[in-house]
């Protein structure tokens, strides 16, 4: 199929033969899981963003619920947790019996709104959970400021944001506890999978027990001890990432530096286009940081555009462009509602944003004349005046 009848997805994986070659080399070794390419991979991680040490598992959902671990989080405790972001961001708190508080975001940038940390703030409050955006990185230096005031643990949820940078600093080594996604749509994939990192020895301890079931040795550490014995002595679960996860995660990552810079010309070049059109604003990026751009994510004046999102949307998909929502704001989800009694209007910057928002294709494969389709598209449905 040619590039103009092909589908563009908001997202998705790329996959060459080095890559390939790479884990077919560990389906022929000893090492399927818990081997030598674990370590690798997560001391290549590490390098990258220049933080210690970090925890390969098999999901970044799983990298948040490890987090929360790490730092203790328990049935007394609350952590602030911003509202437009999915869901795996608050449930990671439930999961451990605590009580996600969640707050709204700053209307430019979408990214959790310092000012609402402040004042969501009670003597339970445990951590602050920031979320950075479709990858752009949150203000770092207000939340650290916050989190150190009020003695809070400061996690980042970088999974829309690795090799993005702020004043300087690799996220990675600014929060206490930063967490990435490898899924097939983030910047590089091990399939499915996630790591959490950190400068704080004792939280990687408390990670490598807990993917493990709580075991405090796995199957390459008893092998190479020459030993059958281990005692589990906490309560973990098998969050465990593979070898071959590892091994293709490896290969991705040489390769991450040249797709961030591809990203970010992708994104000038919708920027540059969309300056000319009356309806469609995409959000802002602060000075002094480098974008990721998981996401392109803009706004739409669906009203003065005189067409709802649902037709928007549609006539995009229809015409090969695979538009998506990020996200439904989580104090808006059934489960959230019922359980804590969230309104609708809680948090309505992000429900504002909610109503208006829709993500456009953004991955390093695109091509230009792709992006050129998706633009083109764009005006033909949401022309100027």
């Amino acid at each position: 199929m040619n590039q103009e009848n092909q589908f563009i997805s908001y997202g998705r994986q790329s996959i060459d033969e080095q890559d390939i070659a790479a884990v077919v080399e560990v389906l022929q070794s000893d090492w399927l899981t818990t081997g030598p390419k674990i370590e690798l991979f997560e001391k290549a991680v590490c390098s990258y963003v220049k933080v210690d040490d970090g925890v390969a598992v098999n999901s970044g959902t799983a990298a948040l619920h490890t987090a929360m671990y790490a730092i203790g989080v328990g049935p007394d405790d609350e952590v602030i947790v911003p509202t437009l972001t999915f869901a795996a961001t608050a449930n990671c708190v439930l999961y451990c019996g605590g009580k996600p508080i969640l707050v709204d975001v700053k209307p430019d940038t979408l990214t959790i709104d310092p000012q609402a940390v402040e004042q969501a703030i009670t003597p339970k409050t445990k951590a602050i959970i920031a979320m950075d955006y479709a990858g752009q990185p949150c203000d770092y230096h207000a939340l650290r400021e916050i989190a150190d005031r009020h003695n809070l643990v400061l996690v980042e949820d970088a999974c829309h944001a690795i090799g993005a940078e702020f004043q300087g600093r690799k996220i990675g080594s600014i929060a206490d506890l930063t967490c990435f996604s490898f899924h097939p749509v983030k910047h590089i994939t091990t399939g499915e999978g996630g790591m959490t990192v950190s400068n704080n020895p004792d939280y990687i301890k408390r990670m490598r027990l807990f993917r493990n079931h709580g075991i405090n040795a796995d199957q390459r550490q008893r092998s190479e001890q020459g030993t059958w014995y281990y005692e589990m002595i906490d309560l973990g679960f098998n969050y465990r990432i593979t070898d071959l996860q590892c091994a293709l995660g490896i290969e991705q990552l040489k390769k991450l530096p040249a797709w961030l810079d591809r990203r970010n010309e992708i994104a000038d070049q919708y920027n540059k286009a969309f300056a000319d059109f009356s309806f469609i604003n995409p959000l802002v990026v602060e000075n002094n940081l480098r974008h990721a751009y998981h996401l392109y994510v803009v706004k739409i004046d669906f009203e003065r555009l005189g067409k709802d999102r649902k037709e928007v949307f549609t006539a995009l998909r229809n015409n090969g462009i695979g538009a998506n929502v990020h996200y439904i704001p989580v104090h808006m989800h059934p489960y959230y509602k019922k359980t804590f009694n969230y309104q609708s209007g809680d948090c309505p910057v992000a429900q504002s944003a909610y109503e208006q928002i829709l993500s456009l294709p953004m991955y390093s494969a695109l091509s230009d004349e792709q992006v050129k389709r998706v633009i083109d598209c764009c005006r033909e449905i949401m022309g100027n005046e």
